[in-house]
């Protein structure tokens, strides 16, 4: 198995820099009563830029927005406009008893398929599990379902079992580990299943040691999901791509936004957490720190990390950040270029949404 090591590895080139606060809870809206984090983003069919917000209701029952994204005579993001939600839980699989959602999104433009993939957390009664959709606009969406992990016997377990979030495809195809030209997708699977059965502890990837969750990569090829877009569930050939190495993400690490091609390969924004263990799989957590880092993957081979950050680009520091539904959280989940710079939109202590310009060093 990848041992994800990547101690010795140069660092990113890259840089993030806060240019802002776009998108608070709007007043007596019930749909954003607990607030409005974790954007997806992505340009309709005319080009205008679009945020895809996670729009958290009284109850934690989460829906997907949309919103269209003002821009300032500076070409900095300064705000948006609301124009409804997209997507809700409105499946059984997406609504447990005494919970319910569509969390999180990521969405990433696919040329050769014509139209954005969505990755989510539907969070029903298996607790937190990945949902795929597709659309051609960004205003209509079609699920795919949940996604199912095929078997792979080298890893003696299931991954269907456990509990996954921070999915996102890559925008063009990869070669699989065979070389067969696939669609891939990033994914952070937890390993305690102690959700399920109290008691039943961690269940770890036959050779992996360490447990704390990290990226993985799973596949599907180009031709299964050219004969039917459905295929795209059927995610298999499963690696570890990294796990935690810097203190800023002592617990844990997940990818962000949708990776973009940089010359040194695919460059990744990801979030690492420090602080105290969480309770289970997904319990809020109250004594943590989310950050930002960011790596480099192989252009060939995005299971390969060839450069890594060994401290955070941003971390929580002003009042948005520190202070929150969930305190001191910088979430990065969608990136987008406005004449010619980069922004990254991020959630800010699960209430807020800001936005920061990406440069290169």
């Amino acid at each position: 198995m990848n041992s994800a090591a990547t101690s010795a590895l140069p660092t990113v080139p890259f840089t993030l820099t806060r240019a802002g606060v776009i998108m608070t809870p709007e007043e007596g809206n019930d749909l954003e009563a607990e607030g409005v984090l974790n954007p997806a983003s992505g340009r309709g069919p005319d080009g205008v830029l679009y945020l895809l917000p996670r729009l958290v209701a009284k109850g934690n029952v989460s829906r997907v927005g949309i919103a269209r994204i003002i821009i300032g005579d500076d070409g900095v993001p300064s705000g948006v406009e609301r124009e409804g939600t997209v997507l809700a839980p409105d499946e059984g699989w997406e609504r447990g008893r005494n919970n319910a959602g569509t969390e999180d999104p990521r969405v990433t433009w696919v040329p050769s398929l014509g139209r954005h993939l969505m990755t989510y957390v539907a969070y029903g009664p298996m607790g937190p599990r990945l949902a795929f959709a597709h659309s051609e606009n960004l205003r209509t969406w079609e699920r795919l379902g949940p996604c199912l992990f095929e078997y792979k016997a080298e890893l003696s377990l299931d991954l269907n079992l456990f509990p996954n979030k921070d999915a996102v495809f890559f925008p063009e195809p990869v070669n699989d580990p065979d070389g067969v030209p696939s669609y891939a997708m990033l994914h952070r699977p937890m390993w305690d299943l102690g959700w399920i059965r109290e008691g039943e502890g961690e269940h770890l990837p036959a050779g992996l040691t360490d447990n704390r969750p990290g990226i993985w990569i799973s596949y599907v090829a180009v031709t299964d999901v050219q004969a039917d877009i459905r295929n795209l569930v059927h995610m298999g050939k499963h690696k570890l791509v990294a796990l935690s190495e810097y203190p800023f993400e002592a617990l844990k690490i997940g990818g962000g936004p949708a990776p973009i091609r940089v010359d040194e390969g695919w460059l990744l924004i990801h979030h690492g957490v420090a602080g105290a263990l969480e309770k289970s799989a997904f319990d809020h957590q109250q004594k943590v720190n989310y950050a930002a880092g960011a790596m480099i993957l192989d252009a060939d081979d995005p299971s390969i990390v060839i450069a890594r950050t060994d401290k955070p680009l941003l971390t929580p520091e002003t009042e948005d950040e520190i202070s929150g539904i969930v305190p001191n959280v910088v979430f990065p989940t969608a990136i987008e270029k406005i004449d010619g710079q980069l922004f990254v939109f991020y959630g800010m202590a699960d209430s807020k949404i800001g936005v920061a310009k990406l440069d290169r060093v």
